[in-house]
């Protein structure tokens, strides 16, 4: 039987510090659209600020639609699974904010990670409950290594080539909900 908790536990922020990565859920509201899941890195755009507050700085990329969804209905869940000997899954559900360039806190946090090419905004997540389950039926895995072509690609762009991307790409969901903020886009 899992465990449910209002936050964080000591160990099991140490759990999320030593994932390869999580998966990111949302869906806008009602009863259409789509339902979005993303896999992403626990990598140096991952933080944890609190037991309450995680978030990640959100590289761009080809879809919008968990930005999109946090915009419009503020649900996220994230979700850490082990791959190694000891079973389990953990659950982070919250609210989630969009902090775009030009924002106080967008600024502090791309400032705390050192750089700040290629991100499109920063994610905050408030959580509201934490929950675990026994994670019995997720396979054994060894983690390879994290893949270097978003980093690639990124580079190659250049800040003016990512500006128009993000301009092409994602100012709007596949539902048509608003994503980027085309006036901070820079």
């Amino acid at each position: 039987m899992g465990i449910q908790r209002p936050e964080l536990t000591n160990s099991q922020i140490e759990f999320i510090k030593g994932s390869p990565l999580y998966f990111v859920a949302s869906a806008p509201s009602g009863s259409g659209g789509h339902i979005n899941c993303s896999p992403r890195p626990v990598d140096w755009s991952f933080f944890i600020d609190s037991p309450k507050r995680v978030g990640w700085l959100d590289l761009v990329g080809s879809g919008i639609e968990t930005i999109a969804h946090i915009k419009e209905n503020g649900r996220i869940v994230l979700m850490f699974c082990s791959f190694g000997p000891k079973p389990l899954i953990l659950r982070l559900h919250g609210r989630g904010v969009v902090h775009e360039p030009a924002d106080e806190f967008f600024d502090g946090v791309v400032a705390r990670a050192g750089k700040s090419l290629g991100i499109r905004a920063v994610v905050a997540v408030d959580i509201e409950r934490v929950s675990t389950s026994c994670g019995y039926g997720v396979p054994l895995m060894e983690f390879v290594g994290n893949r270097s072509t978003i980093d690639e690609w990124i580079e190659r762009k250049g800040q003016e080539g990512l500006a128009d991307y993000r301009k092409n790409n994602n100012l709007a969901s596949i539902d048509g909900l608003t994503g980027l903020d085309v006036e901070k886009i820079c």
